[in-house]
This record gives C-alpha cells, structure tokens and sequence, in this order.
C-alpha cells in the first residue's frame, strides 16, 4: 500500500470521527480524482504533454538502439570485419561501447523523468481540483469534499465530479484566455528583440 493510500485511509478515519460527532449538520460529497484527470481541459493538457514528453524519450532511446545495433551488426560480420584496418575495429568496438553507455544512461533517465513528470501532473491536477472543489463546496454549502478513493463506500448520489470539472473547464478557458491576450505583445517584443540583434 503506497504513502498516497494510507493518507487517503487516514484523512477517511478523521473525516468520520468528525462526522459521527456532526452527523446531523455536516455536509459531505465526493469527487472521482482520475475522472477530472481523463475529462478536464487541465486533464487533457497535463496529459497532452506527459504524452509528448514520453514520445520525444522513447524516440530518443529508438535512435541509440537503431544505431548500436547497426554497430553490432557490423562487428558480428567477419566479412566486414576483415575489410576494416586494426585501427578502425579498435574504433568501432569504442562506438559500441559508448552508444551502450549511453543507451543505458538514457533508459535510467527515462523512467526517473516519466515518474518526476507523472507525479507533478497529479499535483497539478490536484490543485486545480481543490481549487474547483472550494467553488463547488461553496455554491452547494457542502463541509466537505472527499476524494473517492479515501470512501470504501458512498452514495452515488454524493457524486459532484460533473460540477468539479465543469468549474475545472472553466478556470481553464479563464486562464486561457489571459494567456491568449498577452501572446500578441510578447510576440512583437520578440520581433523587435530579433530585428534589433539583426541590425
């Protein structure tokens, strides 16, 4: 069971002492965490570039090997090897051995960078989550928003996703559109910057 489970289960424990003693007054909903990951814009973004960022790895890694095993190729060939000076073998056998390196450096790299990427995504999400969550709380006078997978059970009916990632889109087009309208100014001061390094 990882550290993000047993925080889920504890936070799940305190919520329901607290709830037993407030039955009566306390309001509570849930919200599935991977639902506004897969149907959000902020969702879809994250995931958008996790994407693009395992892609440009995976293409990475694809060359070295294409090119070690052209290499290997090379070396496993008596008749090539014969055509080659003791010089040149000596260089080859020094390429294999550095692209070997290499390739085993990148896919160290791979897994330690798709881990530190897929974890600052579920940050991500989980702010804007919590940020949607708040407007939700407030606008449905809820106490408490949980995550679905802290409940071992709960009434379907409790479910307020669909308003989570609706509050989720919009603070996304909101934010979007600021992006959108400072993009022409930033533009120009880089047509200016390059006119002027051309001068």
């Amino acid at each position: 069971m990882n550290v993000r489970k047993l925080s889920q289960i504890a936070l799940a424990a305190t919520f329901l002492l607290t709830f037993s003693l407030n039955a009566a007054s306390t309001k509570v909903a849930v919200v599935d965490f991977n639902t506004c990951l897969l149907d959000s814009k902020y969702g879809k973004e994250e995931q958008e570039s996790f994407e693009t960022l395992k892609s440009q790895m995976t293409t990475l890694i694809g060359d070295v090997e294409k090119q070690l095993g052209e290499i290997a190729n090379k070396l496993n060939d008596p008749d090539h090897l014969d055509s080659l000076s003791p010089d040149a073998e000596r260089e080859l056998n020094v390429q294999f051995q550095t692209l070997s390196e290499e390739l085993n450096r990148y896919q160290q790299q791979f897994y330690q960078v798709l881990n530190q990427a897929y974890m600052k995504m579920n940050q991500s999400i989980s702010g804007y989550i919590t940020e949607a969550s708040a407007k939700v709380a407030k606008s449905d006078n809820l106490d408490y928003i949980l995550n679905k997978d802290a409940c071992f059970y709960y009434n379907t009916n409790l479910d307020v996703t669909t308003s989570v990632i609706s509050d989720m889109d919009k603070l996304f087009d909101k934010e979007s559109s600021k992006k959108t309208s400072t993009t022409p100014a930033k533009n120009g001061e880089k047509l200016q910057a390059n006119a002027e390094g051309a001068e």
